[in-house]
């Protein structure tokens, strides 16, 4: 169909948090390692316009505090040649430990998401 596949968008919006996280010099791993996770507890996906194969896409991700254990993640994928939202969508993630228990954010990254100005960065993702 020439269509991007509908999953493709979730993929995007992985990168775009990992790539805000990253950019605030912490990954996915160095976070693990300190012995806490993200896992998505909700994922929503608004699609607003068609992406095509090779159309050049930036996903703009921000983050927010929601409590002492969730944080949220706000993405927004535009095509920069017409400036076209394409989609919109939100995952909430919930902190756990080593064991999957829940726990509370790390002070990290709590400090992450006190001005969310600065956090908002447009990542480019891969080739569907």
């Amino acid at each position: 169909m020439g269509v991007v596949y509908y999953a493709n968008y979730f993929v995007w919006f992985e990168v775009g948090r990992t790539d805000l996280l990253r950019r605030q010099e912490w990954s996915y791993r160095e976070m693990e390692r300190d012995g806490f996770a993200l896992p998505v507890i909700e994922a929503h996906c608004e699609y607003r316009q068609s992406a095509r194969y090779d159309d050049e896409l930036e996903v703009w991700t921000s983050g927010t505090l929601l409590s002492p254990v969730r944080v949220g993640f706000s993405y927004e994928v535009v095509r920069p040649a017409d400036a076209a939202t394409i989609a919109t969508g939100r995952t909430i993630h919930a902190a756990v430990d080593r064991d999957g228990r829940p726990c509370r954010l790390p002070g990290r990254v709590r400090a992450l998401f006190d001005s969310p100005a600065e956090n908002v960065e447009p990542v480019e993702p891969a080739e569907p």
